[in-house]
């Protein structure tokens, strides 16, 4: 099952294709009248706000200018592509430049508004980025849990405050390391502590689901994909992503259905999701939960 929060982690690409008829070109606003008295200063140069790390060239699109990667292709059309890195054209080589900058000015609403959308998520990713302290806080199962720096423990313990106020987090993981712990040393601790409880979840929801499928897993393991949140295979193996132990159960138990679902229909079919829905018919919004949620970051 591909992860459809793509990572930076990985984001997909935005496409736009433009078939052969060209679109015209932007009509010329009529020229301004002369300035009377000093000559007026020069209009400033849009800055470019936009700017893909292998750009040869630029165009200014309404009041931003965009600096893009440029490529001729065996292609029949003119083709773009928005990614993290920026904005990628490819046209045919028989296509002339004055024919690709009037493409990209009638459809400069859809890239403008792409680049802002990467430019957006990049920021989101950014904020997501843990920052391995004591105090750190992070998702798990849907919650906030606070990281406790404490020597006097072994390994990582989870403590509940069932009297904490409205809005204070009541989960903390306490982590036998002292103060002075290094981030890297943190996050290895942190990240073996969720991998155990992501695969003890995960066999109790799949040991739920299984018989109410009328499917038999054989074999559950582990996964660190980027891009796919399970996978299952026909001689009766099921791979889930540890990084869904951030979710709630709602979500959990939505992957872990998919997954099992394979294991009597091996395709997206109507029966496919006949086979889910038998089980978990609000299936859709449990979906759409793992697709609007950003996952933190743990570079």
């Amino acid at each position: 099952m591909p992860r459809p929060d793509a990572p930076p982690e990985s984001t997909d690409p935005e496409q736009l294709s433009l078939f052969d008829a060209p679109s015209p070109a932007p009509v010329a606003r009529p020229a301004a009248p002369p300035a009377i008295g000093p000559a007026a200063a020069p209009a400033p140069v849009p800055m470019a706000r936009f700017h893909h790390p292998r750009a040869q060239r630029h165009i200014d699109l309404g009041e931003h200018r965009v600096a893009y990667e440029f490529r001729r292709a065996r292609r029949r059309s003119i083709g773009f592509v928005v990614s993290a890195e920026g904005l990628s054209v490819s046209a045919p080589r028989w296509v002339g430049v004055g024919e690709v900058e009037q493409a990209l000015q009638a459809k400069a609403g859809w890239i403008l508004r792409k680049l802002h959308e990467q430019q957006q998520r990049a920021e989101r990713l950014q904020a997501s980025r843990v920052r391995w302290h004591d105090g750190t806080s992070l998702p798990f199962l849907g919650e906030t849990v606070i990281l406790v720096l404490d020597p006097r423990v072994t390994g990582a313990v989870l403590h509940s405050a069932a009297d904490a106020l409205p809005g204070v987090p009541k989960l903390t993981l306490h982590v036998g390391l002292p103060q002075a712990a290094g981030e890297a040393q943190i996050r290895e601790a942190v990240q073996s502590w969720l991998q155990r409880q992501a695969r003890r979840i995960f066999e109790e929801r799949c040991a739920l689901f299984a018989p109410r499928l009328g499917v038999r897993m054989k074999r559950l393991s582990l996964s660190s994909a980027s891009t796919r949140w399970g996978s299952a295979s026909a001689d009766g193996s099921v791979r889930l992503n540890w990084r869904l132990v951030h979710f709630g159960l709602p979500v959990i138990d939505y992957v872990v259905t998919h997954e099992l679902a394979h294991l009597r229909e091996m395709n997206h079919s109507a029966a496919f999701w006949d086979v889910v829905r038998s089980v978990l018919p609000d299936f859709e919004q449990r979906r759409g939960l793992l697709r609007s949620e950003l996952l933190p970051s743990f570079d």
